[in-house]
């Protein structure tokens, strides 16, 4: 036989555990990196979502990713013994460089991971320019 010691304070803790993990805001992770001299990407890992849970939008500046993760609901939430990934809405938004053709900007969302494509303005990309040498 084996003797457990009784701490009452363990089934307050996973309570509460509980209770933080469905409740707690998450913020999806992203990277950010330019591709070359024609464009940025934007990544954002958004695990267990659909494409209808998902907004993407660019106004004023500013690009916008708006979404909500649901609690799937199988098994019954009292048949967890410990939850905690996170659940429920999130909003990121990020300021967008004067660079960025907003007109142009395109999103993709494929294996949990959504991918944002911000073009450069044709005439924000980097040009050479020839110097002519004075005899």
């Amino acid at each position: 036989m084996t003797l457990v010691r009784w701490d009452p304070f363990r089934e307050f803790a996973q309570i509460q555990d509980r209770l933080n993990a469905l409740s707690s805001a998450w913020v999806p992770p992203v990277d950010i990196y330019q591709n070359g001299d024609n464009e940025l990407v934007l990544k954002a890992e958004l695990p267990d979502m659909t494409r209808e849970d998902i907004d993407v939008t660019v106004d004023n500046g500013t690009l916008t990713i708006k979404g909500e993760k649901k609690f799937a609901g199988e098994p019954k939430e009292d048949q967890f013994h410990r939850i905690e990934r996170r659940y429920g809405a999130f909003s990121r938004s990020f300021s967008l460089p004067q660079t960025v053709d907003a007109g142009k900007v395109s999103a993709e969302y494929k294996n949990g991971v959504l991918t944002v494509r911000l073009p450069v303005r044709e005439e924000a990309k980097p040009r050479s320019i020839k110097v002519d040498v004075a005899a």
